[in-house]
């Protein structure tokens, strides 16, 4: 660009020093250098402005995760953690269950989960670990869908709808034993707020998500209403345990695997549980527990709220940006924005609307559909990237479906265009969540060390019994860790489970090249909780009994 403007300059100055115009517009043109890097740039632009769009959004999405960067996130988020199970009342949450199942519990339970869209009724018979393997155990089951007419019920006509739905899945069985005295005892997975109150009991909250059942029963004990409205069929059920979705994974597959210490929920929305010492949790946020569960709780299931985490720490790209400034509640759940199925194809619809006119994929034209926000699905993408055929037909028919152009049928490289993309966005939201597990391993391992040298210190003149629950957990961490998962994202999304491996492994390599006391930095496994709500439900009571 300076030589251009010195050539100009050099011809305006013959020009007024008598030179005709046409021979100082000649000098001009033949005196301007072209440099290489002229050619380079317009080459590159010219040549393949999708394959440079596509290296510009893997910078923008996954460049962070470079020369160490991903490390450095998951101590960010470390810091995070530690910061709010000592302070923030809304995450990092202890559950009343403090104790693993040791795979011998056994009997027959009734199991609910209630979720947004799904009502789910089920008999779960527990026989033990070596009995039941991957099995879950489940007699019988039903599954009732929650629409629009059910969320619409309000107050107690809500929770008559479901004990007359509990009523059709256990009516055969209802005589074998239960009656008032012995009523049959249920364990609830819970996917809404609730102030919990004991294992068995929680006072019920907003339910948000278009339910109107709290209306006129805010503040009263959920256990008693679900137990009203049973009896009012002739059903006699008592409410023994109460989880949310995040714990009631863990207790599933710690029944079966007994190294499961972690669950993670990654579907629509996100969340880890972790199985924690009590002493990393702030005494206020155990409320008014009794002492006896102190006197018996060395460690607790604690539900991390993983989507509130990540405020000023996140690797935003300018699409999440758009995003934030579009949401309603754009500080709330920060990190579930870059990472939860609720969001990864609005993260796409976004980036898309900014590649289709710069690179004129897709015909230059955006789809009509398209411009409506949250219209390009995380489901949509996973069939996309699931078809790996050279015609990309599948993948073709799918998008032409959904978004059609008129006038524009969408080419095989529109389509593996987008696969990439969407690619990368997987990937990204995969780096985000290993490195959240990740930080919460090292922070359990770091806090079981703590307790243990706590113990020690104390033990020579009380011996606590203590002092071998936290030595198991410090060899548990030290050998593999297991982590249960669940959610269409994680189970069902082309590769994800490989990335989320992939890069907790890549963190663990690193902890050992870089601190030669981690040499026993472990192993952190991957292990799919089947049924988890239910199963779930069933080993949290079968601990309690």
């Amino acid at each position: 660009m300076t030589s251009l403007r010195e050539a100009l300059v050099a011809a305006l100055k013959s020009l007024f020093k008598g030179k005709s115009f046409l021979k100082a517009l000649l000098a001009f043109w033949t005196t301007t250098p072209v440099t290489p890097q002229d050619v380079g740039t317009t080459t590159k632009v010219n040549a393949d402005p999708l394959a440079d769009f596509l290296a510009e959004a893997e910078h923008l999405l996954l460049g962070y995760i470079e020369a160490g960067g991903l490390k450095k996130f998951s101590r960010k988020l470390k810091r995070q953690f530690r910061e709010r199970l000592r302070s923030n009342p809304a995450c990092m949450l202890p559950s009343y269950n403090s104790q693993l199942p040791t795979g011998n519990e056994a009997g027959q339970y009734l199991s609910l989960d209630v979720g947004g869209s799904t009502l789910r009724v089920a008999l779960v018979e527990l026989k033990g670990r070596k009995a039941s393997g991957s099995d879950s155990g489940i007699i019988r089951m039903d599954s009732f869908k929650i629409d629009n007419d059910v969320r619409n019920l309000r107050g107690t006509e809500f929770f008559d709808w479901m004990a007359e739905r509990i009523h059709r899945t256990v009516a055969q069985d209802i005589g074998k034993g239960h009656g008032p005295d012995h009523p049959l005892l249920a364990g609830l997975a819970w996917s809404f707020p609730i102030e919990q109150t004991s294992s068995k009991g929680g006072k019920l909250s907003g339910m948000g998500k278009g339910f109107l059942a709290e209306e006129g029963l805010l503040g009263q004990d959920l256990g008693e209403i679900i137990k009203t409205a049973c009896q009012k069929k002739g059903l006699h059920v008592e409410l023994s345990a109460i989880v949310n979705d995040s714990s009631a994974a863990l207790l599933s597959e710690a029944y079966i695997t007994p190294s499961t210490r972690f669950s993670l929920i990654l579907g629509t929305g996100v969340n880890i549980a972790v199985h924690l010492p009590v002493t990393t949790i702030d005494q206020a946020k155990f409320g008014d527990r009794p002492s006896s569960w102190h006197k018996k709780a060395s460690h607790v299931i604690v539900n991390t709220e993983l989507g509130m985490f990540g405020h000023d720490i996140l690797p935003l790209t300018k699409w999440d940006k758009l995003l934030k400034a579009a949401h309603p509640r754009p500080e709330f759940q920060p990190l579930e924005h870059l990472v939860s199925g609720y969001y990864l194809g609005e993260i796409c619809r976004l980036a898309l609307l900014d590649a289709i006119p710069a690179t004129g994929v897709f015909g230059g034209t955006v789809p009509l559909s398209l411009e409506k926000p949250y219209s390009l699905d995380t489901e949509t993408l996973s069939l996309i990237e699931a078809d790996t055929t050279p015609t990309l037909s599948t993948a073709l028919a799918t998008f032409t479906a959904r978004h059609p152009t008129p006038g524009y049928q969408p080419t095989t490289a529109d389509l593996s265009f987008l696969r990439t993309l969407a690619s990368h966005i997987a990937r990204r939201s995969a780096s985000v969540v290993a490195a959240s597990l990740f930080a919460l391993w090292e922070l359990k391992a770091e806090a079981e060390q703590d307790l243990l040298a706590s113990l020690d210190e104390t033990s020579s003149s009380s011996p606590s019994p203590f002092v071998a629950e936290t030595e198991a957990e410090v060899r548990t961490v030290e050998g593999k860790t297991t982590v249960a998962f669940n959610g269409s994202v994680v189970e069902q999304y082309p590769g994800y489970r490989q990335y989320l491996q992939g890069y907790i492994d890549g963190l663990l390599a690193e902890r050992r090249e870089g601190d030669a006391a981690a040499a026993k930095a472990g192993q952190i496994a991957l292990v799919e909780a089947r049924e988890s709500s239910l199963r779930g439900a069933a080993v949290a009571l079968a601990c309690l009994s």
